[in-house]
């Protein structure tokens, strides 16, 4: 899909503040609210825009510790690596799960309640788990992320 000016700034609004109205875009690009309407709808369906998310406050929720966890499976054929995947992202503590290249298969990132939690969640959902070979955990002292993609897609 090709995209121009007005969707780039479209997008960038969106990703800094889902919750903007269609009139309350319109304004903030200088461009009628029917326009901006049919733009959004377009970025839409074309699957661009692929949902709106609110982001939660984790220590709200009782998660006092988050961490990554790099895993090596012994083995790489497609059924041991999709399996894995599935019960990965049955884990209510993975916030999200990476499949990767390189010396870790995959790179997850968790939430939990504490390092008693992250503990027991290593020994019962991870290292029982016979298509483990290794795994290696890390935590994670603060979480930033940008509310937009580079500007040089846009």
């Amino acid at each position: 899909m090709e995209l121009d000016r007005i969707d780039g700034r479209i997008l960038s609004a969106l990703q800094k503040n889902a919750r903007l109205s269609n009139k309350e875009l319109a304004a903030e690009l200088g461009i009628a609210a029917s326009t901006c309407l049919q733009r959004v709808r377009r970025l839409t369906e074309a699957g661009v825009l692929r949902r709106f998310q609110a982001r939660v406050d984790p220590k709200a929720l009782g998660i006092g510790l988050q961490a990554m966890v790099a895993l090596q499976l012994k083995r790489h054929d497609r059924n041991t690596v999709l399996a894995f995947r599935a019960h990965v992202l049955a884990l209510k503590e993975v916030v999200a799960a990476y499949h990767m290249a390189g010396r870790n298969d995959f790179l997850l990132h968790v939430a939990v309640r504490d390092s008693d939690h992250l503990r027991e969640m290593a020994l019962s959902a991870f290292s029982s788990r016979q298509e483990v070979a290794h795994l290696e955990t890390s935590l994670i002292y603060e979480h930033a992320q940008s509310p937009e993609l580079p500007s040089y897609l846009l």
